[in-house]
């Protein structure tokens, strides 16, 4: 690069009389250009517009308006001359160097707006298409989840809290946990998505500029949906950065939470389901061992966007004109969403591929005294006796059974009656029925219908209204999806004109 084009992108001579110290090169500038690498084309995208904008308005005069689009629109392909050096500064002054090399209509790229404002625009264009992207993966885990407990709406296996049977569900009602907080993700990324889908073009450096700035052509020339109100706003947003990684986060959280379920389940111990082995890893020193290595990774990538979070709202205390959110945003946010993107993919194909043991299950659901709830109710329901004596009676029933390495499956009505006069002094009679009734897992599921219960019923409403649910958010990501390309297709297709017709 010819020293007086390095000169005066970093305005040395100007107002600096030295360049910048090695140790600011190799430091604070290397970071920042590292980071701003992937808003190459998102920037990009956005001096061309910025151009357009003032050909149009009569700012800048046609021939070099047209000589500056031609140099613009060779640097959006990326060219292999273009060698980003942290030397010459950020990204903007990177660009502005390899443009300068070929033209002198580079001098109007800046006119009306700070280098902050196509970094900005560059960074929201770049993000739109991430969280798309995010959107895309999300949906597809849904969609996984819902496959699977389609396939195992009727596959008994006790629910699990604290670790210990609980009661008797399907393995396709406890999957749906995991639904419905993600449909919650879903909207929530699609109200993030609107709110990063407004231009904060043509706002000058913090309150407009004496030049003509079209605003809302900018914004229409690029696709958005709107424009960021206020210019000083548009430029040093506090709260996008959180609200993006907090979306990430939850999003994130409920997974990591499916994981970790599902990492135990897979343990020797539950034996409840196997992953694929394209979703292991085995151990180097210990033969034996298949490792859920896919969904630990998950669960890392949840405490990454958590600290992620936490470093959001640490660097954006600071005065309100302060470029610290910004420069660590650029890199730090569309780099969350990308993993957050690879997170959900993987989480896709482990659920995808897993096995589930239903006959281990169903087994380890008859024995166990998950169905005591259900004993305690109907002998409510049969007798008359208030919930907390029964609870009493049934809590005795289970200790004296474990106390004799019985069965739930093999409790008689006789134990039910010495449980009882050991706790209330006299027994129950409870009929052979409603005890057989009791100690059924399949009838005490099917007596679950109420909303939101493991009865086929109220799983099978669930089920429609995910599925549903789904398919408006994949519509919604895929229609957002294609109006951004046909945006950015219209700008290159308006970069060709003025340049063949200016």
């Amino acid at each position: 690069m010819p020293e007086r084009i390095e000169v005066d992108v970093l305005s040395v001579g100007s107002r600096l009389a030295a360049g910048p110290a090695p140790e600011l090169v190799q430091t604070a500038f290397a970071r920042e250009l590292a980071d701003q690498m992937p808003l190459f084309e998102g920037m990009s995208l956005a001096d061309l517009a910025h151009t357009i904008m003032l050909i149009e308005g009569g700012v800048i005069p046609a021939e070099a308006g047209r000589d500056l689009l031609a140099a613009l629109l060779a640097l959006h392909a990326a060219p292999p001359d273009f060698s980003p050096d942290p030397a010459l500064g950020d990204l903007y002054t990177n660009r502005e160097a390899w443009l300068a090399a070929r033209t002198p209509a580079t001098g109007w790229l800046g006119a009306g707006r700070a280098r902050r404002e196509s970094t900005t625009t560059g960074y929201r264009l770049i993000l739109r298409r991430r969280l798309l992207d995010f959107s895309a993966a999300l949906s597809e885990a849904g969609l996984a989840l819902l496959e699977q407990a389609e396939a195992h709406q009727a596959s008994l296996m006790a629910d699990y809290t604290y670790l210990q049977p609980a009661q008797p569900t399907t393995f396709g009602h406890y999957l749906l946990t995991f639904v419905y907080p993600l449909l919650r993700d879903l909207d929530r990324l699609q109200t993030l998505y609107g709110r990063t889908n407004l231009s904060p073009a043509g706002c000058g450096s913090v309150n407009g500029s004496r030049l003509p700035q079209n605003r809302q052509r900018l914004a229409d020339l690029l696709g958005f949906a709107g424009l960021v109100p206020h210019a000083r706003d548009a430029m040093w947003p506090p709260d996008g950065p959180i609200e993006t990684l907090s979306v990430l986060a939850a999003a994130l959280v409920n997974l990591d939470r499916l994981a970790e379920d599902l990492q135990i389940f897979a343990t020797a111990e539950f034996d409840l389901i196997e992953l694929a082995d394209g979703h292991a890893r085995a151990s180097v020193i210990m033969p034996q061992k298949k490792n859920p290595y896919a969904l630990t990774y998950i669960r890392g990538v949840a405490n990454e966007l958590s600290g992620e979070l936490v470093s959001a709202a640490a660097y954006g205390r600071t005065p309100s004109g302060q470029v610290d959110n910004r420069v660590f945003a650029y890199g730090s946010v569309p780099r969350a969403v990308q993993t957050a993107t690879g997170a959900a993919t993987l989480m896709t194909g482990v659920l995808r591929g897993l096995r589930f043991n239903a006959t281990l299950a169903g087994q380890r659901l008859a024995d166990s005294f998950a169905i005591a709830t259900d004993l305690a109710e109907i002998i409510t329901l049969e007798t008359g006796l208030d919930f907390r004596s029964a609870h009493r009676v049934v809590g005795r029933l289970v200790r004296d059974a474990l106390s004799a390495s019985r069965s739930a499956r093999e409790i008689t009505s006789i134990e039910v009656d010495a449980a009882a006069q050991a706790v209330l002094g006299q027994p129950l009679h409870l009929s052979a029925g409603a005890l057989a009734q009791a100690l059924d897992p399949s009838a005490g599921v099917a007596a679950r219908r109420q909303a939101g219960g493991a009865a086929p019923e109220p799983l099978q409403a669930m089920l429609a209204e995910c599925r549903d649910a789904l398919a408006r958010h994949r519509a919604w990501s895929e229609e957002a999806a294609a109006r951004v390309a046909a945006a950015e297709t219209a700008l290159l297709s308006r970069v060709r004109e003025l340049i063949k017709t200016e």
